[in-house]
Formats: structure tokens, C-alpha cells, sequence
């Protein structure tokens, strides 16, 4: 089954916001098997809005629109897509209930107006999906073979109603039962990791093998479509137990939705160990990656940015005399930091992160130097890596790397 998605905001068209609603639902229909083969972005106005589904409903089986469905007048896409599919618009008691309790338990219950309940008006004959979190419900418009759903725009309102109702939806609507696996590798580029399984990749079929790279890691994507899912599942077994076989200790997770963080915090838990974070490129970016994760403040125990050398002094003990012969952005700083953090914590584990994360080379040493230090078990392990990229993109790839560092030491020890 084709899909097609619709963007509407005149401001991702303006480039104002970042559209990541497109990349969660490409991802999304991905998962489960379906074809997306052209994606549109169109501000608002009515007439181009009409023009982009009808384009959409000739060539794709079911076409997802988001935005545009709030409360004010440049929010057309309801009555557009509405109009499309020549259905009138009704008011939907049960939406209009749902907005007025949302509405008065917010910040704006003294201040309701009356446009508010614009989004109680729905397409005749329409699915009607509540909104968990917003006002704006979501809709789906059937015609003949065709389906047409709208979803609200704001992320955490489109991601939650994606998955609880959207998804399953698609895969009823889907002739195939459809099975994804997704083995997460971290460690390894996308290129490599592609070399060690071009055998697979070049012989696929059903399932269907792909890699994505992300930053710092690879995904490595096996999708299977059959009768039964259980049928599908069969499928990518074997091939997904010899992709972990030739990765080993590169993958990191096979559940599409865990994270690396979300692995290290699981191992140190389990282990029931303590870390320390002390950072000076990424400022502290490390840090919110662990504390991002729920249960975080079972294993977390203090993070230090220390980002001059005086912090470093002060707070993690590093030697003067080493900053002063090596510099900050070295071997011997990483390791000190680490040694540092630990005694100026409770923790087990301590990893350190310094580097150089531009524009400008610092200390005469070149962008995208870091150095990343992990203490476990009275040893400090220093690895050297050179990041490309921008600022923030080197301070991303460091972060990963420093997880990694540590979801690898903790293995080390279990053998």
C-alpha cells in the first residue's frame, strides 16, 4: 500500500519551523511496510491545499495531511479536505465536549472564545479520533479505496495519535501482514555496516533489508510482509539472528523504540551502579541524555561542566601542571576528569568528554578532536575520535560515543 503526506504551514514553507512530522511519519509508515514514494509541503491557502490532494488521492492509497486544523482562520485544511472528498462539515457533539473540558482546565478557561469551536466541525460520515492531547480531533475519509487522514500539527498531539490510532488503522488497512525488526548498532558507520551484510541486501526479497544511519549509530531495518504477522515474524527471525551474529557487540538494542540512554541506564541499574558525568565540549548535553530516561535518578548521581580549566581544577581536581603541559583538549585531561568525577561523587562509573567542537581549532588543535575518558572498576579507559561536522553535530556524535564507551565497559566486565 502506497502513502502520501501532506504538509500544511505556510511556516515550514517559509523554513520558520523544522518539519519533523514528516520524517516521524515516513518512519512510522516505514515500520510497518508501507510505500511512501512522494511527500508535499503546502502553505495555506485553500485552493493549493485542493490541488495537493487531489495530485495525492490520484497516485497514492491512503494520503495523511498534517496541520492546519486549529482554530483560526488561516487553519483550512478541514473544510478544504472536506470539500475534496465532497462531504459537508457537521458539528461533532462529542469533539465539541472534549475541546470545552480541555479548554477549562488550561490557562485559557477565563478566555474562551468562539472560534475555539471551529474544530468541533467534522466531515460528514467521518472517523472522528480525540486528541490526548490537544483539542483538535484527528479524521479519517474514506472513498472507494481511498482513505484521507488528517492529524493535528503539534508533535506531541500527531506522534501520540500516530501510533494509538493511526498506525493500527494502516495496518488493517494493509492487504499484507507486515513485520519489522530494527537492530540498532552503535560503534559502526553506515557504510561499513553495510559492507558486512551486502550479501544480505543484494539477495533480499521478502523480507527486505536496509541500513539508515543516524547520529553516531546505524539501524539496520528487516521488514517481512505474509498472511498472518506471526507469518512475518518466521520470516525475519533467520535473518535477523545472523546480522546479530556477524554485529555482536556493535548492536545495542533491537526494540525500535530504546535508545541508547535508554540501554546504558537498563545495564547500570541492573548492576546496580552509580554515574558520574563530567563534561566540558558537550556541556552537559551528556547528562540530559541520561536524565531524559525514566528511572534515570536510580543510576544518575551528579553531573560537573566544567568548561574552563579553572572548573576543571576546582571541581574535578585535574592537575595544573597537566592542563598546562597538555592542554585541555587531551589524553591526560579526559582521564584526570574521569578520576576526578568519581571522587567527587558516589558513583561507580565516570565518563568525561573534551574536546574541540568549533568553528575554530583551540589550543592548536583541530575541530572535531575529542576525547572521551570512562572509569570502571579502578581503570580509566581514553579513546581519541575525530567528529565531523558542525558544532552541535560533533557535540551530538561525542555524546553517543561516550554512551557507548560506557554500555561497552560494562560488558567488558560481565565476560
Amino acid at each position: 500500500m502506497t502513502v502520501e503526506l501532506i504538509s500544511v504551514g505556510t511556516e515550514i514553507l517559509m523554513g520558520s519551523i523544522v518539519n519533523t512530522n514528516a520524517a516521524f511519519l515516513s518512519a512510522g509508515c516505514a515500520s510497518i511496510g508501507l510505500s511512501i514514494y512522494n511527500q508535499q509541503v503546502v502553505g495555506d491557502n485553500p485552493d493549493r491545499l485542493s490541488d495537493a490532494i487531489n495530485l495525492a488521492l490520484g497516485r497514492a492509497d491512503t494520503v495523511i495531511i498534517t496541520g492546519g486544523l486549529g482554530p483560526t482562520e488561516d487553519d483550512i485544511t478541514m473544510q478544504t479536505a472536506a470539500s475534496v472528498m465532497g462531504k459537508g462539515l457537521v458539528e461533532d457533539a462529542h469533539t465539541r465536549e472534549h475541546i470545552g473540558n480541555v479548554l477549562k482546565n488550561s490557562i485559557y478557561k477565563d478566555n474562551i472564545t468562539d472560534n475555539n469551536w471551529k474544530q468541533a466541525m467534522v466531515p460528514e460520515g467521518a472517523i472522528v479520533i480525540d486528541n490526548r492531547n490537544g483539542t483538535a480531533p484527528g479524521i479519517i475519509m474514506e472513498r472507494g479505496d481511498k482513505a484521507l487522514i488528517l492529524i493535528p500539527g503539534p508533535p506531541n498531539e500527531l506522534e501520540v495519535m500516530f501510533r494509538k490510532d493511526i498506525k493500527p488503522y494502516l495496518m488493517a488497512r494493509n492487504p499484507k501482514a507486515i513485520f519489522s525488526r530494527t537492530i540498532k548498532l552503535c560503534g559502526i558507520g553506515e557504510s561499513q555496516a553495510e559492507t558486512k551484510i551486502i550479501d544480505l541486501i543484494d539477495a533480499q526479497d521478502n523480507p527486505t533489508v536496509a541500513t539508515y544511519a543516524k547520529t553516531g549509530e546505524v539501524q539496520i531495518r528487516i521488514t517481512a510482509s505474509a498472511d498472518t504477522e506471526d507469518a512475518a515474524k518466521e520470516l525475519v527471525k533467520p535473518v535477523a539472528k545472523e546480522i546479530k551474529s556477524r554485529f555482536r557487540e556493535d548492536v545495542y538494542t533491537v526494540d525500535a523504540d530504546c535508545n541508547l540512554e535508554d540501554v546504558v541506564v537498563e545495564m547500570l541499574d541492573k548492576k546496580g551502579l552509580k554515574i558520574v558525568t563530567a563534561e566540558s565540549c558537550t556541556g552537559g548535553l551528556l547528562a540530559g541524555r541520561l536524565v531524559n530516561v525514566s528511572g534515570a535518578s536510580e543510576v544518575f548521581s551528579q553531573g560537573f561542566v566544567t568548561y574552563s580549566n579553572k572548573a576543571k581544577r576546582k571541581a574535578l581536581s585535574v592537575d595544573k601542571a597537566i592542563l598546562k603541559k597538555y592542554g585541555a583538549v587531551s589524553k591526560e585531561t579526559a582521564k584526570e576528569m574521569a578520576k576526578g568525577a568519581i571522587l567527587a561523587s558516589d558513583a561507580e562509573v565516570g565518563v568525561s568528554v573534551t574536546g574541540v567542537a568549533g568553528p575554530e581549532p583551540s589550543e592548536g588543535k583541530p575541530v572535531g578532536l575529542v576525547y572521551i575518558g570512562c572509569y570502571y572498576r579502578d581503570k580509566v579507559t581514553v579513546k581519541e575520535f575525530m567528529f565531523r561536522g558542525n558544532r552541535q553535530k560533533i557535540r551530538e556524535q561525542a555524546v553517543v560515543m561516550a554512551l557507548d564507551m560506557v554500555r561497552r565497559r560494562i560488558i567488558e566486565d560481565d565476560k
